[in-house]
């Protein structure tokens, strides 16, 4: 009985360990536009320094909402600078950050979409005179920032009115690329960043909006005040060359700060 149960305690310690030695990981919180590209840079990170990070991809607003009440991360990517401004003046971060890119949207479709990957959105114009639109994907444009841009542009080319009662809004640009993509929806305003990415790009066609007709996605990245060693070297991995040049891949504009 008793070697039975320590057969059990031995077994149930290494079954919750590999969760709890995650949570102990320098934890980053990024942009969902960064997934891939973040990823595939964190992936070169550990294997040129060693350390392991951990990478949670989300809505910038619902992070910055998460770090002013306490959230665990040390370090923070987000795609609207404004929210890593808030954050300094809050006095939760180290300083008030870096930009580490300037991003980009565009419309994408699926395949057997009624819709064309029309980046003026002139088909999307006639597609809602017509009827051939029933649901359109953007991010949620109250806290996500690529949500934001998308109703810019949306605004821009005087839309927003005739497409706003057939809108999905995704959680966050990732949940929105899989409304676009999925069939749920004719198509929708997504970021370059997971357009280029291989499983995404499969899965219809894409085009770029003209950035004039949005404010720019300044993306911009803090450390928090308790970040520990490993972030703060991957914060400067971020502007290797090395990292530039994934970065680059997945069309983000390196920026001149």
């Amino acid at each position: 009985m008793r070697r039975a149960l320590t057969r059990f305690l031995f077994a149930a310690l290494f079954a919750t360990a590999p969760a709890a030695w995650a949570q102990t990981l320098p934890t980053l919180a990024a942009a969902s536009d960064l997934k891939f590209a973040v990823e595939e840079v964190a992936a070169q990170f550990e294997r040129d320094t060693g350390h392991r990070l951990r990478l949670v991809f989300g809505s910038s607003g619902n992070f910055y909402a998460q770090i002013l009440q306490g959230a665990p991360f040390q370090m923070f990517m987000s795609a609207d600078e404004d929210f890593v401004y808030k954050l300094a003046d809050a006095g939760k971060t180290r300083d008030r950050g870096r930009l580490y890119a300037v991003g980009r949207i565009g419309i994408m479709v699926p395949h057997g979409s009624p819709l064309k990957a029309d980046g003026q959105l002139q088909d999307l114009a006639a597609a809602l005179k017509d009827g051939r639109v029933k649901r359109f994907a953007i991010a949620n444009p109250e806290h996500a920032p690529y949500g934001a841009r998308a109703k810019e542009a949306l605004q821009h080319a005087g839309l927003w009115a005739s497409i706003e009662p057939r809108l999905v809004y995704g959680e966050n640009i990732s949940q929105t690329a899989q409304f676009a993509t999925s069939g749920s929806a004719q198509g929708g305003i997504i970021a370059l960043s997971l357009a280029l990415a291989p499983s995404v790009a499969r899965l219809g066609q894409f085009e770029l909006i003209p950035q004039e007709w949005h404010q720019p996605l300044r993306q911009r990245m803090v450390l928090l005040k308790d970040a520990p060693p490993a972030l703060v070297a991957f914060y400067d991995y971020l502007s290797q060359p090395s990292a530039q040049t994934i970065m680059k891949r997945y069309g983000f504009e390196m920026p001149r700060e």
